[in-house]
């Protein structure tokens, strides 16, 4: 995957960028040379690579660092026979890969990645499996102008797959793709915060990604993408950035703003104001309450994660209750899993209730890794797919009950947002400690645990509350906010 680096250092010498001391530096074009050839000599002989362990034939670090490669190699004008081999290898593989999971931006850079590709080989040989890996993402899109990541919505990752949509629509025009990326962004604009922040951990990915590329290539013929970047600038103009550097694939961050960059359409939208009342995306579970000067997010699937700002300002926002509970080994249940919970909506009452669940805790021991190393090498070499499967797993989608019920009530009441948090349990005398924290996520995401301003609220403490209850009792806390 740090092979993507190669279109970030490509962009970096070619975009005139103000201070940009790397613009046009003769060493930069021989680091791109270098790190595609890299690129080629580490990938496996079928044009695959591997990302966290042998022989997994990652699609996800195969497209991103192909995108990057081919890229590079147009921008800087290289002109090497041994790259090209290894494209079309390359081109080869993900042409013919499915990887377990929904994951609709792995598609999108597929398709793009191959696109490119072919321009550059000048051939047709993978044309049937772009347009079906094509219409396979689209039937992936929902109703409400989301696509599938993983178990849900992700607000993040939506804007990225947007990007890269927008791309091959230039490449490669068409009324239904047009019709895609309308869709999509509309269902974008909701998420950008009045403060200029976007997403979170209410997102089924937990991100805090942003990538505005798309929307400025969208802008040239829906000027209304224009404001969702606007709204974002005046965010990072005030400090509210997410802190990229924090990201171990920063790469992806800096190749579309550079783009974004370099794509700015000048003249800009007038943004319309801000809506008022109530959407509820039904499909994504995500409800949106703008009333006076509040606005509040919910993941009805999360147990009722939620954001709220007022006078946009976030003023508030949690990851629902987390315990930590000491049975022969310290577990955390937590109300912030995706679940199908039970919700009962009104005008001013939002209800949800459901059950806590275990925190995904697999921890790498020196046992661990070793016979992880020696599946992967033995029958990981073979089923690449069956592994990256059962790591999902492990690590993301499977998810067991804890003892532990809650319900959380939103209630409007003259302008007031009352929320009345209720934890149930038979027996409280294993729980060593509990609180509710605005950042608390608990699958496997490398992109989720980004740093972001919002996060510096505090963390409330229930250990004392908890350690007063009777068995049987109902923890009970209420908020006025």
């Amino acid at each position: 995957m740090a092979q993507e680096f190669v279109w970030p250092l490509a962009l970096a010498y070619e975009t005139d960028v103000p201070n940009n001391p790397f613009y046009k530096q003769p060493t930069i074009k021989k680091w791109v040379e270098a790190g595609i050839l890299f690129a080629s000599r580490s990938a496996h002989k079928d044009g695959s690579c591997d990302d966290y362990f042998p022989y997994e034939r990652a699609g996800g670090a195969a497209a991103f660092s192909l995108l990057a490669c081919v890229e590079g190699y147009k921008l800087l004008g290289v002109d090497n026979e041994t790259a090209l081999r290894f494209f079309e290898r390359r081109g080869d593989w993900l042409a013919s890969h499915q990887e377990s999971g929904q994951l609709s931006n792995h598609h999108a850079l597929t398709v793009l990645s191959l696109e490119l590709l072919s321009q550059l080989l000048n051939t047709t040989k993978w044309n049937d499996l772009k347009e079906k890996r094509l219409e396979r993402l689209l039937t992936w899109q929902r109703r409400e102008g989301w696509f599938q990541e993983y178990e849900g919505c992700d607000p993040g990752y939506h804007t990225l797959t947007i990007s890269l949509l927008a791309r091959l629509y230039e490449l490669k025009p068409s009324q239904e793709l047009k019709h895609t990326l309308v869709r999509a962004v509309e269902f974008a604009e909701h998420f950008i915060h009045p403060d200029g922040s976007y997403g979170g951990e209410y997102g089924s990915r937990n991100t805090y990604n942003f990538f505005p590329h798309g929307f400025e290539l969208v802008g040239k013929w829906m000027p209304e993408a224009l404001s969702i970047n606007d709204s974002f600038l005046a965010g990072l103009s005030s400090g509210l950035s997410p802190c990229y550097g924090d990201d171990h694939i920063i790469g992806h961050h800096t190749w579309n703003y550079l783009l974004a960059y370099r794509d700015f359409v000048e003249e800009r939208y007038q943004s319309k104001p801000r809506p008022k009342g109530r959407t509820w995306f039904k499909e994504a579970k995500i409800l949106i309450d703008r009333r006076d000067d509040a606005e509040l997010y919910i993941a009805l699937n999360k147990g009722g994660v939620f954001k709220l700002f007022r006078n946009t300002k976030l003023v508030a926002g949690d990851t629902q209750f987390s315990l930590e509970v000491e049975n022969g080994e310290i577990k955390n249940a937590v109300g912030h899993l995706i679940d199908n919970y039970k919700t009962l909506i009104s005008e001013n009452d939002i209800l949800i209730e459901g059950s806590l669940g275990w925190a995904k805790e697999t921890q790498v021991t020196p046992t661990k890794l070793i016979a992880f190393r020696f599946l992967t090498i033995t029958i990981g070499r073979f089923f690449p797919n069956l592994i990256r499967k059962l790591l999902q797993k492990m690590l993301i989608t499977n998810k067991k009950e804890a003892p532990f019920a809650f319900s959380r009530l939103f209630r409007w009441e003259n302008g007031s947002l009352i929320i009345t948090d209720e934890l149930r349990a038979k027996s409280w005398k294993n729980v060593v400690a509990a609180g509710i924290g605005c950042d608390q996520t608990s699958i496997y995401n490398v992109m989720s645990r980004t740093f972001q301003v919002g996060q510096l609220q505090p963390w409330l403490d229930l250990a004392n509350e908890i350690q007063k209850l009777s068995p049987g009792q109902t923890l009970k806390l209420e908020r006025k906010l």
